[in-house]
């Protein structure tokens, strides 16, 4: 999780930095996706609309966690008293439940759509390709360096 975390502010902020960019890996996460779920035509036409519906929610949440939690441990945590980190605390538990219970109606509204081992393959398939992603930044950045 921690590591999902850190890619996600790296990727923000060359996604903010080169705007461009994000429409490039949205439509490279699409073809990979699809490829890695073997999804075909029909299910496809089914299955994006829910899966971008999602993803915007989830994409909504972290943009929550990023101003609520984050935002607050800019001053570090020393500066926190003990009633303010339980409630980053609460906030935080609540932000997960809410990714839980989305990731629940998802489920259900996919099980309509794809089979149910693609469900499965699809978790697999987003962190491939966050890997994989990551791994493209760090080579990047590798050659810029020397």
């Amino acid at each position: 999780m921690k590591n999902v975390i850190i890619l996600f502010f790296i990727l923000a902020s060359t996604v903010q930095a080169q705007d461009g960019k994000h429409e490039k890996i949205k439509a490279l996460k699409t073809a990979y996706i699809t490829e890695a779920l073997a999804l075909t035509p029909t299910e496809a036409e089914k299955f994006w609309p829910i899966y971008n519906s999602y993803h915007e929610k989830f994409h909504a949440l972290r943009v929550k966690e990023r101003t609520e939690i984050f935002g607050k441990l800019r001053n570090g945590l020393g500066a926190l008293t003990d009633a303010e980190a339980n409630e980053l605390i609460d906030k935080n538990l609540a932000i997960e439940t809410s990714e839980l219970e989305l990731r629940k109606q998802m489920t259900a509204e996919l099980r309509k759509v794809i089979s149910p081992k693609k469900i499965i393959s699809l978790k697999k398939a987003e962190d491939d390709f966050k890997r994989e992603l990551f791994e493209r930044y760090k080579q990047g950045h590798g050659r810029r360096k020397q």
